[in-house]
């Protein structure tokens, strides 16, 4: 087995205009499955190796805080330890004069990218579980009320086996997603659609924590394909349940 070739052909290389290499590197944002693109850019003064800010920009589509005190420190601790910087347009970058550099920095830019991300999502990630756990106690809470039966992480009857947060059996069913992620709301639209086209009643309400975690434009996008898109509030939902249900 020749290892140094394998190792190698886990790295794609694609040139683009103005002499800059994209480099797809095997390294991955943690719980994406997307790979780190690196790009290599030729300059007067050597070479530039960034990630063209797509950390912060996945980091902040899931609804992480790239501007967190955590990240700030651990941005300051990046650059006193080696030559990636985290630049103020949320870009990762190295420079060098060396040629032979290039290939290490390349690594640590898409190491930095994968903490990074890492880093700013952590937070968010505890948070809809939070989210999660306080939507469920206010339907569970309405269910009751309404003396309904109520089934969580309920597998639809319709073609994709999709999966609903909540599931309430009214006269016609509601069906309750929430939406964590831009990806969980699109489902919910694929749910709408599906029921729709099967002529099944069900009426789809996605709940998202806030319009960042998902983009402002899905989540105006997916009011026009969901029976109801809208954003959580502890305060208000358990009424929204209530005349939804009426």
């Amino acid at each position: 087995m020749d290892l140094k070739k394998a190792i190698c052909s886990l790295f794609e290389v694609y040139p683009e205009p103005n002499g800059v290499q994209r480099v797809v590197t095997p390294i991955e944002y943690a719980g994406t499955g997307d790979r780190i693109v690196v790009r290599v850019r030729q300059r007067h003064e050597g070479f530039t190796v960034d990630e063209n800010g797509e950390a912060c920009f996945h980091a902040s589509m899931a609804g992480g805080d790239v501007e967190s005190e955590v990240v700030s420190r651990w941005a300051e601790d990046l650059a006193a330890a080696g030559k990636v910087r985290l630049q103020e347009d949320e870009t990762l970058s190295a420079v060098t004069t060396d040629p032979q550099a290039i290939a290490p920095l390349i690594f640590r830019v898409a190491e930095a990218a994968q903490q990074l991300h890492a880093i700013a999502t952590a937070r968010t990630e505890r948070q809809a579980s939070d989210f999660k756990a306080r939507l469920a106690a206010i339907v569970s809470a309405v269910a009751a009320d309404f003396q309904l039966g109520h089934e969580t992480d309920v597998q639809l009857p319709i073609a994709g086996g999709m999966v609903a947060d909540h599931l309430l059996r009214s006269a016609t069913p509601l069906i309750v997603v929430a939406a964590t992620s831009a990806t969980r709301l699109l489902e919910a639209e694929v749910i709408h659609m599906q029921y729709r086209m099967e002529r099944k009643a069900g009426f789809v309400l996605a709940v998202v924590e806030n319009q960042n975690v998902v983009g402002k434009r899905q989540f105006e996008r997916a009011n026009y394909y969901t029976g109801k898109t809208v954003t959580f509030n502890e305060h208000d939902f358990g009424s929204l349940l209530s005349s939804t249900l009426n």
